[in-house]
């Protein structure tokens, strides 16, 4: 069987007491899974990089070299090697489908510990109310960020703009206090009153206004665009809202 040349990389990353790059580590995990020999050079100083990109003429590290010829940095060298390249202004709705796999996972895993099945109502509404409490955690996470981006097609936050702070932490409410089956009289309102302005409002903004906005369901770094899984969000409050108030009142 004939031999496969082997590849060569020159790597020129920056390695310091106070900081270890990690596009260089991510480079050269790349490089190497890739089937390369990474020639590793590491800029002890700051010193050092300085004149490293001075003599190259560039802004950044790491730097690679492939053939003599330079490739870039991490991002360059990804593309180079034919693999994807984030976009940071480009949609998406991972992590709206992290958020809500991960509840439902956590719901069957209660509904399994508390019942013996995962195939049980009360999962159902684990579901839902985890979500809720998730999605809040996203929002919390940069409330600031949430607000500003809420405040471009929030109805009430348009009028009141504390609305936008305060909206968070109804919804974590709402949904620990659902999670835990306690204190409905207060869950079911709250979610209810939330639910209906923010599927009223995403309603306007996206299907009779026809604009195109990011959702802040998960916080205001979102790329998740306003539509479908911001109005479902708020859907499932309102259902939620209604549903647990017609359990309590029934005593179910």
């Amino acid at each position: 069987m004939p031999q496969t040349a082997q590849k060569d990389a020159k790597l020129y990353r920056m390695v310091t007491d106070d900081h270890v790059c990690p596009y260089g580590l991510k480079a050269k995990d790349l490089l190497e899974r890739e089937g390369f020999a990474v020639d590793d050079h590491k800029l002890r100083s700051r010193e050092e990089t300085d004149a490293f990109m001075a003599d190259h003429n560039v802004e950044t590290t790491p730097q690679v070299f492939i053939d003599g010829k330079r490739i870039g940095g991490y991002e360059a060298l990804r593309e180079h090697l034919g693999h994807e390249v984030s976009d940071e202004e480009e949609t998406s709705y991972r992590p709206v489908i992290a958020i809500f796999s991960v509840a439902l996972l956590m719901a069957l895993g209660l509904s399994w510990t508390f019942s013996g099945s995962i195939l049980t109502l009360r999962a159902f509404e684990w579901f839902i109310a985890i979500s809720m409490c998730l999605l809040a955690v996203q929002k919390l996470q940069d409330i600031e960020s949430f607000s500003t981006m809420f405040l471009n097609y929030d109805l009430l936050a348009q009028r009141w703009v504390r609305y936008g702070y305060v909206y968070p932490f109804g919804e974590a409410l709402a949904g620990i206090l659902m999670v835990a089956g306690a204190l409905i009289w207060i869950a079911s309102p709250v979610a209810l009153f939330i639910g209906t302005i923010g599927a009223i409002s995403v309603f306007k903004a996206v299907y009779i206004d026809k604009r195109e906005l990011k959702c802040a369901c998960v916080g205001g770094s979102s790329k998740v665009p306003l539509g479908f899984v911001s109005l479902t969000e708020n859907l499932m409050m309102v259902f939620m809202g209604i549903w647990m108030a017609v359990r309590w009142g029934a005593g179910l």
